[in-house]
């Protein structure tokens, strides 16, 4: 494996793992969190300096870079349910 893509796939490794960690940890509304303001603010370093790397990384190889999105955020591509493939609409209002 290139050294290039091991180290790619560490970072990605590395930033999903803190993600989980931090949707585990992160406390109901209203709660106290569990970690130190020092603490927190280390993991957004690491997650930056991750992010910037995948970056560097991703411009050396010349590939598109992922970017995050959020559920309600439109997407280029519509996703169609497999059932409604090739029915139209006088087949599903009773066939008339």
């Amino acid at each position: 494996m290139d050294e290039t893509n091991k180290e790619r796939e560490i970072l990605m490794v590395m930033r999903k793992v803190l993600g989980s960690v931090i949707r585990d940890i992160t406390p109901a509304p209203g709660a106290r969190h569990p970690l130190s303001d020092k603490t927190i603010e280390d993991v957004r370093m690491c997650l930056g300096l991750i992010a910037a790397r995948e970056r560097e990384l991703a411009e050396i190889a010349g590939i598109a870079q992922e970017r995050p999105f959020y559920a309600d955020q439109p997407q280029a591509a519509k996703v169609i349910p497999m059932n409604k493939i090739g029915k139209n609409k006088k087949m599903e209002g009773g066939g008339d």
